[in-house]
C-alpha cells in the first residue's frame, strides 16, 4: 500500500519518474519471484526496441512516451538492478534535457538496451549465425530483413557490389528516421544504378540516405546502432542466388570492426545525391 501511494505521487509530480518506478517494481517483483526469464526479457527488450516512438516525439507529454520509456527503465532494472539508475537518469534527459543534453540522454539509454538485448542473446540463443542454402534467396531476404528492422538510430551497409536492386530490396525495411549510410566501392557499372535510385528513394521516403565510395572495400558488413555487427559471406543484393552463405554476427572482434569501417567511412568519397 505504501509503494502504491509512492507510485500515484511519483506519477503525478513527474509522469516518467512515476511509470518507470512502477514499471521497475513490477519486473523487479516478477524478476525475484522467477516469474520473468531470460527469454522473457529478451522478447520484451526487443519488443521495446521494434516499437521505439521516433527520438523527437519523446520530448513529447503524453502517455505513449512515458509509458515507452518506463518499459526501457524497468527492463533495464530486471536485467540489473544496478543499472536500474542509469537507465532512469537517461529517460529524465531525453524527456528534460534539450539539444545535446536529450541527444546524449537518448544516446545512452539506447546503448544501454542493445547491451541488455546482446548479453541476453549470449544466455539464450547465442550470437545471430544464419546458414543459407544454395538458392533460398527468400530465407536469406528474411533474414537480412529482420536486422535491418532492428536499427533504431543509424545503419551502415558495406559492400562494395550495392545497386539499385539493393535499394528497392532492402531500404524501405530501415525504420523512419533511421539514417542510412551506404558504403561500396568504385565501379560504375553498379554506382550508375545505384545512386540515382537511392536518390528517388530518399525523396519520396523523405529518408537521410548518404553514399560514399572506397576502394579498400572486400567483405560485406551490416552495422547496426553502432552497436552490432554482421557478415554476410555473399554480397548483399546476390545473397544465396548461386550459393550457399552464410550471415554472422561478429562479438569478440566487433569493436575493431566499427572502428575499421568507421574510419573507412570518414575518409570515403563522398557521392551527392
Amino acid at each position: 500500500m505504501v509503494e502504491f501511494v509512492a507510485v500515484a505521487k511519483a506519477l503525478k509530480q513527474d509522469p516518467v519518474k512515476g511509470f518507470a518506478r512502477f514499471a521497475r517494481g513490477q519486473a523487479h517483483a516478477a524478476r525475484t519471484e522467477g516469474r520473468v526469464t531470460d527469454e522473457q526479457l529478451l522478447a520484451e527488450v526487443e519488443d521495446i526496441l521494434r516499437t521505439m516512438p521516433p527520438q523527437a516525439s519523446l520530448l513529447n507529454s503524453d502517455p505513449s512516451s512515458f509509458q515507452w520509456l518506463g518499459r526501457a527503465v524497468a527492463v533495464v532494472a530486471a536485467w540489473n538492478p544496478m543499472r536500474g539508475p542509469a537507465a532512469e537518469g537517461y529517460a529524465h534527459m531525453v524527456q528534460d534535457g534539450m539539444g545535446m543534453a536529450h541527444d546524449k540522454g537518448f544516446n545512452s539509454l539506447m546503448v544501454l538496451l542493445h547491451q541488455v538485448q546482446s548479453d541476453l542473446r549470449m544466455k539464450t540463443v547465442g550470437p545471430v549465425s544464419i546458414a543459407v542454402g544454395s538458392g533460398a534467396v527468400f530465407h536469406y531476404f528474411d533474414s537480412l530483413r529482420k536486422l535491418i528492422e532492428e536499427a533504431s538510430k543509424d545503419i551502415l551497409f558495406v559492400d562494395p557490389y550495392l545497386d539499385s536492386d539493393f535499394v528497392s530490396r532492402y531500404l524501405s525495411h530501415a525504420r523512419r528516421g533511421v539514417e542510412i549510410r551506404l558504403l561500396t566501392g568504385i565501379h560504375k557499372k553498379w554506382l550508375d544504378t545505384l545512386v540515382p535510385a537511392a536518390a528517388l528513394f530518399a525523396k519520396q521516403r523523405g529518408a537521410q540516405v548518404a553514399i560514399k565510395t572506397s576502394d579498400q572495400l572486400h567483405d560485406r558488413y551490416l552495422i547496426v546502432d553502432f552497436a552490432r555487427a554482421y557478415q554476410s559471406g555473399a554480397s548483399f543484393k546476390d545473397g544465396a542466388k548461386t550459393a550457399s552463405t552464410v550471415i554472422s554476427q561478429v562479438t569478440d572482434a566487433f569493436e575493431a570492426v566499427r572502428k575499421t569501417y568507421e574510419d573507412l567511412w570518414a575518409k570515403a568519397t563522398v557521392m551527392p545525391i
